[in-house]
């Protein structure tokens, strides 16, 4: 980032500032000329000042001008102008200071828009740039830096940068043109008048600004006042489990109280001062036209300043004030600024960063090859404390590199540099020849893949993130030839963004060996079952959708399943255990609110309360004569979960079973209900109606088994039923809610509803999994389990994968390292959510499939470093390493026995590992 705000704008934006200066210049004898007609229509046309002696007629509109004496001299007629008299005159001059006006007008408007597209393009690159170097933070840099406060950074406080940008060397142009323009014509007018009107200026120039560079100092404070509240407010989102565990909400609201007391504090003495600077600027400006109107009189009743001049400068002056104020504005709005800028340049600091060459993009990217090799490395945490001394060790690749630990840092830092997840420490790490830290991006993100202790996953689905690291460049890009990419690509070029767009085809298929998009799935599939999510998989795919047209084959044969399935359920005498959709028969196993649909809401409109409070639904209901007992069934539940979770902590088990209301709305309800049952609907006031008809649209008698249904309430819901399907049809959420039809796949609805066509019995025991049994035995049987995994993949993990397990996530980050099968693969506390039971097997399988690949593993015990799959091992002993086999020299240069097992894993065939440790 360049250190001076003024020179990335000129460096990034010279052109664009050009063509803006050029029209800005272009725009000047038109101002001036609009102000120099208001002197002649009061003087010429409204005192008759061109129809002295006797002329009744005079020349309006004459275009001429003198050439200069060089030229000859002469005198050129363009246009010899049209004779008019006095009234004529008065319109001709009117006419044509409104024309100026206009041409005035569009000028500003061309340079405003073209300001703020300036402005809009310099924020994009900014923020771009910003952007790119978080990317370059080194790992250290990554320990102290808050990703709220960097997020709020690039987000909101380099918002008003950029709307500086565009006004940052156009506005002064502009405004200060403009002042001159009318202090030169009030000059011209009269000297006195510009003497007063100069002397105003000075003073505003002078006072002003001093007063606001105080406001300016209180504003950095504010700023870093705000980004501290931001932060704070980070760490309890990322922390708020602590927080509930150990009853510290008091403590943290207490916090956050004194916080914002602090800024509301600095923010009201900001408030204070700027209206302080503003009610003096706005006195200053209201003074002149005081001295113009007294001066002014005095030298027309003296005969030395004619009517019209007077006019006119007045008319000027009323031009004057707003350039200044916007001057000493964008004064005031560069300090600040250039405060944030320096800021900004200070977060983004070159010494923090990894160099921009490391980040050159590349087509291809050699193979990690030839021997590793460490230098007497030696690793200390922040505050200088060694966590490893002294370990010089060379081995072939590929290699099986077991790090054991007793319980230190020392096993996992060494992995971690391997990995180049530090690079702070002493030595040097060598991978064929070629220092650890001058090896490109490109090369270690697709050679060497890295799973820690802390799984980082992103919002998306499995196959998102399992795909993230075979998102390399682009083949393909959007349609070059439509007008609206010609035009993104122009923007993309002219902002410094890249021409690629997450719609291109980013996959690199051809590196994990398959050619299109069911390859790669099955391909995943694998990589997740040597994760042991296979079964994970299976059941994400019974719940996900499936949508007709990305899965066309699949949803034709889920028809074909569907009725296979209800035979075969039929023919074991199980078929109780379902109860199928039937657009004619109530649905005992499902809600009353998609009884009432019949089918899957496609949006918000008939949501959880959106589908109470729906316009369509309501009338629905009352034409029905539902809405009196909904409201009744809905006390009766708000009453029984308030009797029932009164005592009860959040979080209890029974919350999960009665999800009606939640925890802190108990008190909100218990007023409803309270409102309800004394003045029956007329005491419901704002969206109370809608809140307690929410609560029996969710209900499930066999499920909640509170007796509120009855046969005349079923009959009386299928009526509505079809009464709501036709009002629907009529109404502008047409299409919103996809109906079941037993011939067709519900693209909304989950797989497995779509399967069973229906629900499973909540009132028969074991319904769940006997039905899960036929479905999954009638899935194999069909060939359709690596299509139902495929929409599995599909599932969506939520933010940082917060819908996945703790042993899920871990698992899905390892996936995501092995799928872009790196030359050397980095196991560093991974396996710290699976149990003993899972790691061996989980072990065994990605030492198999990395046989000719490299492994380093961090493991807790020595008994883990099987000498048939880690040929060479290293033991952590506090700060000191111990290479227990495969080499030759022992810590303390002591010779330590080498394991004859390790050869059994192909190490008679690799060079002799060169190792040795100094103290």
């Amino acid at each position: 980032m360049e250190r001076s705000l003024f020179r990335y704008i000129w460096r990034h934006s010279r052109r664009d500032q050009l063509v803006i200066f050029a029209v800005v210049l272009a725009s000047l004898p038109f101002y001036y000329w609009s102000l120099d007609l208001p002197k002649r229509i009061v003087n010429e046309a409204i005192q008759g000042g061109a129809f002295k002696s006797g002329k009744t007629s005079t020349t309006f509109f004459e275009i001429s001008f003198d050439l200069p004496g060089f030229l000859g001299g002469r005198h050129v007629e363009l246009f010899h102008g049209l004779d008019v008299g006095q009234l004529g005159l008065l319109f001709g001059l009117s006419s044509l200071f409104l024309f100026f006006v206009l041409i005035n007008g569009a000028f500003k408007y061309w340079i405003n828009v073209a300001k703020g597209a300036l402005g809009e393009r310099m924020l994009r690159r900014l923020r771009f740039d910003l952007f790119a170097i978080t990317l370059r933070f080194q790992p250290e840099t990554l320990r102290t830096v808050k990703s709220s406060e960097t997020a709020t950074m690039i987000k909101d406080e380099v918002e008003p940068v950029g709307g500086f940008i565009g006004d940052a060397l156009v506005a002064p142009m502009l405004l200060g043109s403009q002042a001159l323009t009318a202090m030169a014509f009030i000059l011209m007018q009269n000297l006195w008048l510009g003497i007063i009107a100069g002397s105003i200026v000075a003073v505003q120039f002078t006072v002003i600004p001093r007063m606001r560079r105080i406001q300016l100092r209180l504003g950095k404070q504010r700023q870093l006042l705000s980004r501290r509240l931001a932060g704070k407010v980070g760490e309890v989102v990322d922390g708020l489990e602590a927080v509930h565990v150990h009853d510290a909400t008091a403590w943290e609201k207490a916090d956050m109280g004194q916080r914002l007391y602090e800024l509301f504090d600095l923010r009201f003495r900001i408030y204070k001062w700027k209206f302080l600077v503003k009610f003096l600027n706005n006195l200053l400006a209201q003074i002149t036209p005081f001295f113009f109107y007294a001066v002014g009189g005095y030298f027309a009743l003296k005969g030395t300043l004619d009517i019209g001049q007077l006019v006119a400068v007045i008319a000027a002056y009323r031009d004057l004030p707003p350039p200044l104020k916007e001057l000493i504005d964008w004064d005031q709005q560069r300090l600040d600024v250039q405060i944030k800028y320096d800021q900004v340049v200070q977060q983004f600091s070159p010494d923090r960063l990894f160099p921009t060459e490391m980040f050159e993009p590349a087509e291809e990217a050699p193979h990690l090859t030839g021997p590793v090799k460490a230098e007497d490395l030696q690793i200390t945490d922040a505050h200088g404390t060694p966590i490893l001394e002294h370990l010089s060790f060379e081995q072939q690749l590929p290699v099986h590199l077991a790090l054991v630990g007793d319980g230190t840092l020392a096993a996992s830092a060494v992995a971690r540099v391997l990995a180049r997840r530090i690079t702070d420490y002493r030595g040097r790490i060598l991978y064929g020849g070629q220092d650890l830290s001058r090896i490109p991006e490109s090369v270690i993100g697709r050679r060497l893949a890295y799973a820690g202790p802390d799984p980082v996953l992103f919002p998306g689905s499995l196959r998102d993130n399992l795909i993230y690291g075979l998102r390399r460049q682009p083949k393909s890009g959007g349609d070059a030839d439509s007008a609206a990419e010609r035009i993104r690509r122009s923007e993309a070029l002219r902002t410094g963004n890249p021409l690629p767009t997450p719609g291109a085809e980013w996959v690199d298929f051809a590196a994990v060996g398959v050619s299109d998009e069911e390859e790669l799935d099955q391909y995943l599939i694998n990589i997740l079952s040597m994760v042991g999510l296979h079964d994970t998989l299976f059941r994400f795919g019974l719940l996900g959708r499936v949508d007709p047209h990305r899965y066309p084959e699949l949803a034709e044969r889920l028809i074909e399943a569907r009725h296979q399935l209800r035979d075969q359920m039929a023919d074991a005498g199980v078929a109780h255990l379902v109860e199928t959709f039937d657009i004619d028969r109530y649905n005992t196993q499902a809600t009353i609110g998609e009884n009432l649909l019949f089918g899957v809401p496609l949006g918000q409109p008939f949501k959880g309360r959106g589908l109470a409070a729906n316009p369509v639904v309501r009338k629905v209901l009352d034409a029905g004569r539902l809405t009196p007992d909904l409201l009744r069934i809905g006390a009766r539940i708000a009453t029984t979960m308030s009797e029932i979770f009164r005592d009860l902590p959040p979080g209890h088990p029974l919350f999960e079973q009665f999800s009606f209301i939640a925890a802190d709305e108990l008190d909100e309800y218990d007023e409803i209900v309270r409102r309800w049952t004394v003045r029956g609907e007329a005491g419901l006031v704002g969206d109370d109606r809608s809140r307690l008809i929410a609560l029996p649209l969710d209900y499930i008698e066999p499920r909640h088994r509170l007796g509120m249904l009855d046969d005349g309430l079923r009959e009386r819901m299928l009526q509505a039923r079809h009464a709501f399907h036709e009002a629907l049809e009529d109404s502008i959420w047409k299409g919103m809610v996809e109906f079941y039809d037993d011939q067709a796949v519900c693209g909304a609805a989950p797989l497995r509803d779509n399967l069973l066509f229906g629900r499973a019995a909540y009132n028969v025991a074991d319904a769940q999994p006997r039905v899960t049994a036929m479905m999954t035995t009638l899935i194999d049987e069909l060939g359709l389990r690596l299509d139902v995994e495929r929409v599995g993949l599909d599932y969506q993990i939520g933010p940082a994968g917060r819908l996945l397990s703790q042993p899920q996530r871990a698992a899905v980050y390892l996936g995501r390292c092995l799928a872009k099968q790196p030359d050397v693969l980095i196991l560093d506390g991974v396996f710290s959510a699976f149990g003993d039971t899972q790691i061996k097997p989980m072990l065994e399988a990605i030492v198999e499939r990395f046989r000719d690949r490299s492994i380093v593993a961090v493991l807790r015990r020595e008994d883990q470093a099987d000498p048939r799959h880690f040929e060479m091992l290293v033991r952590f002993e506090g700060t000191q390493p111990h290479i227990v086999r495969g080499g030759r020299a022992g810590a303390n240069g002591q010779s330590e026995p080498d394991d004859q097992d390790g050869q059994e894993r192909g190490g008679a065939e690799r060079e002799p590992a060169i190792v040795g440790n100094r103290i």
